[in-house]
């Protein structure tokens, strides 16, 4: 009898641009590219192929710097207005959403895009991983968008598009249309769709002679654009977040007790906390404080709900 071969062992960890990925530095692909470039290094030695990989022992680093431990997915909403591209780096020079959003906030990638002539509600990320579950249609989050188009739409016009359409050979799923109403020489749509093929709206709406002259996602999956005004990014609680990705609530800490009084990570004796009925630092009457981003707009919104607002509508 011949021994079988002993199957060669995965090896441990995850591969290193997922990695990278996960830690915010950049996607997948643009990590590989970084890697391929010679710009990442692990314990000591430079290397050229994403074909590796590794564990929280090794040393990472990215252009000379060490690679932080990756924090908790974080989903943030950006109403994207329009004249922005959705792109890191724009080989034309033109403005991107990058470019505009507050400088505290951390690095983000966009999940999916909208084109420089399209406006509303694009998610921001800070994990490559959920960028990616996100924009697979397998995850099955529809994307809902308010759309004006020059022409008087009529059921049967909309008919193909609703079927499922080919555009210069490249086939796009049904989307739920329904025509809102005819303004003059315009009609407004509301189409949603599970896909984000290129400018997949706009071509199929030429398709059927109809010209896209406005158009403004009003949400995406659970999260709505609601009120957020052009410009502006507010964050998506840690709760909801963890409920949307299926992800469970982090372990706390078991409690300690403690003997004597307890230093603040300055170094500094930490008060004593209050007795009831007492207030805990601050200025009497004064509200405790949170981080936002993008102004006065900025807050936490949970998800779900209907889009508000009359359709086409914005303020000023």
């Amino acid at each position: 009898m011949t021994d079988k071969p002993t199957p060669a062992k995965t090896p441990a960890g995850d591969r290193i641009a997922k990695v990278l990925s996960r830690a915010g530095i950049a996607s997948r692909r643009e990590a590989e590219r970084m890697i391929e470039a010679g710009r990442v290094s692990v314990n000591g030695t430079v290397i050229d192929s994403p074909a590796l990989n590794v564990t929280p022992k090794d040393k990472i680093l990215v252009d000379d710097k060490p690679v932080a431990e990756p924090e908790p997915p974080r989903i943030w909403l950006y109403h994207k207005p329009t004249g922005l591209v959705t792109t890191a780096k724009d080989e034309k020079g033109r403005e991107t959403v990058f470019d505009k959003l507050p400088e505290d906030m951390p690095r983000v990638m966009s999940v999916g895009r909208l084109d420089l002539n399209s406006e509303g509600l694009l998610l921001l990320t800070n994990d490559g991983g959920v960028k990616r579950k996100l924009e697979l249609p397998s995850t099955g989050w529809t994307r809902k968008y308010r759309v004006r188009v020059k022409g008087k739409p009529t059921d049967d016009m909309l008919s193909p598009v609703r079927k499922g359409i080919t555009v210069d050979g490249e086939r796009f799923q049904p989307m739920s249309i329904s025509l809102d109403r005819q303004q003059g020489a315009n009609a407004w749509l509301t189409i949603s769709l599970r896909e984000g093929k290129n400018r997949e709206i706009r071509r199929a709406m030429e398709a059927i002679g109809l010209s896209v002259n406005r158009l403004l996602r009003v949400s995406y999956g659970p999260f709505q654009l609601g009120e957020l005004k052009a410009g502006e990014v507010e964050e998506i609680r840690q709760r909801v977040v963890r409920e949307q990705l299926g992800m469970e609530a982090p372990a706390k800490a078991p409690a300690r007790k403690r003997s004597g009084p307890v230093k603040s990570n300055r170094g500094t004796m930490a008060k004593p906390s209050p007795k009831r009925g007492e207030k805990s630092g601050g200025k009497p009457g004064q509200r405790p404080t949170g981080k936002s981003f993008g102004g006065s707009g900025s807050r936490n919104r949970n998800a779900g709900g209907k889009p508000q607002g009359r359709p086409g509508s914005r303020k000023k």
